[in-house]
């Protein structure tokens, strides 16, 4: 058994490809599994397990911090999918302990622990949402309470013995921490050791993770060592960027979709983003455009015998699809065109109230109440610039009123608009 002090982190991180030759069809599923990813941790030992043929349990924790899952959570379960395809069991790991403890990767402050009543109720949604994605029978859906719960406070004292402060405090966002003075809390130190131990509690063969994950992933390798297991096979995944295409896709930061809206919000949005960031989702959500055939898509849009606008409403098409089936997905994709394009039925969008004064709101108020613009200033803009249009026809006139009664499509630029039905209110 390993030294319980030793270096959990003292592993190659070099993505050297298999020492050993591999038979063809293992190195497809490397090919796919490696497909997106940004790093793994060894890969000659993925290449060993998989030879083996015996299905692997592959690892992936997601701590119930707020009730929704967007499409950055996706880029995790879709890998997990591809692993199921391949035949192997998938964990996820509802983090109910660990949610409680608060995750401090990323944070330059103490980040509050939840109620064991949010961490419950989020715990439940989330459950309910992964199998839009993950195959059911594959996908064994655990809670790390099952385990810590039953640990005393000695089995935590042993636990913390397994590392050193030193080396908590040579990860970046604690190191970061220290340096500026900014407190620490004891606590958030037993968050990469509590994440490891539940590689060491479900015996993974693989753990998967955000990049910002990595020191909590290695953790679980050196904890599994210590335990007398083989340590697992880390994979780390990027983190997707948001709708602005800069920062990681956040709830909090609001440039994000998430999987439970309705299929003509993830159509929409998907056709915001820029043509830059539609290749890097491309290449981390979608299942159906292989890396061959995005080489090809691309040297299309390069050549101009293809609008780039084109594939992002096929991508927007697939990931509608994925969460509300496929007659959803044509719906939605039929009310973008026809809001968009002029070409089709608007009543395929979904309509919105929009409360009005009874004796009704000039245009530029109705478009920030609607929630097509920021402000009426910037509504005024728009309509100086000739950007706004009510049921496909440009709105010249800035002092048109619209009554309550009044059902139809708004819309500002080409991406930006909404089926609305005004009601006194």
């Amino acid at each position: 058994m390993a030294d319980p002090v030793s270096d959990p982190l003292s592993v190659s991180t070099h993505p050297a490809g298999p020492a050993e030759p591999v038979s063809p069809a293992v190195q497809d599923a490397l090919d796919r599994i490696g497909r997106g990813a940004d790093e793994i941790l060894k890969p000659e030992e993925l290449a060993a397990r998989l030879q083996s043929g015996r299905p692997l349990r592959i690892k992936a924790g997601f701590d119930p911090t707020a009730p929704d899952l967007h499409l950055g959570h996706t880029v995790l379960l879709n890998k997990l999918r591809q692993f199921q395809d391949l035949g192997h069991q998938v964990i996820f790991l509802i983090g109910d302990f660990t949610g409680m403890i608060g995750d401090p990767t990323g944070k330059n402050a103490t980040r509050k622990p939840l109620t064991r009543e949010d961490v419950l109720a989020n715990a439940k949604t989330y459950a309910d949402q992964v199998f839009k994605v993950l195959d059911r029978d594959r996908t064994e859906v655990r809670f790390n309470s099952e385990w810590f719960s039953a640990m005393g406070a000695a089995d935590m004292v042993r636990l913390a013995a397994q590392h050193t402060v030193a080396r908590m405090l040579e990860r970046d966002d604690f190191a970061k921490r220290y340096a500026a003075r900014q407190p620490i809390a004891i606590h958030e130190f037993l968050y990469p050791l509590v994440q490891g131990y539940d590689s060491v509690a479900l015996e993974a063969d693989v753990e998967l993770g955000g990049t910002d994950q990595k020191f909590n992933l290695l953790m679980g390798r050196g904890l599994q060592e210590a335990h007398g297991q083989p340590p697992q096979v880390v994979l780390t995944m990027p983190l997707l960027e948001g709708l602005d295409g800069v920062q990681k896709m956040s709830k909090s930061l609001g440039n994000y979709i998430g999987i439970d809206e309705p299929a003509i919000d993830i159509v929409t949005k998907t056709m915001k983003i820029d043509d830059v960031l539609m290749w890097r989702w491309i290449d981390l959500l979608s299942f159906e455009i292989s890396i061959a055939e995005a080489v090809t898509l691309r040297q299309g849009i390069d050549a101009g015998s293809l609008n780039p606008r084109d594939v992002k409403l096929r991508l927007a098409r697939e990931l509608a699809a994925r969460f509300h089936g496929a007659e959803a997905a044509d719906l939605a994709v039929a009310g973008w065109n026809a809001a968009v394009r002029g070409q089709g039925d608007t009543s395929q969008l979904p309509l919105n109230d929009v409360a009005v004064p009874a004796e009704g709101l000039r245009v530029a108020a109705l478009l920030t109440a609607a929630g097509l613009t920021p402000s009426n200033s910037e509504a005024n803009r728009k309509l100086k610039e000739r950007a706004v249009r009510i049921d496909g026809e440009v709105v010249e006139d800035a002092q048109r009123v619209l009554q309550p009664g009044f059902e139809g499509v708004l819309a500002v630029g080409k991406r930006t608009f909404a089926r609305v039905r005004l009601i006194a209110g």
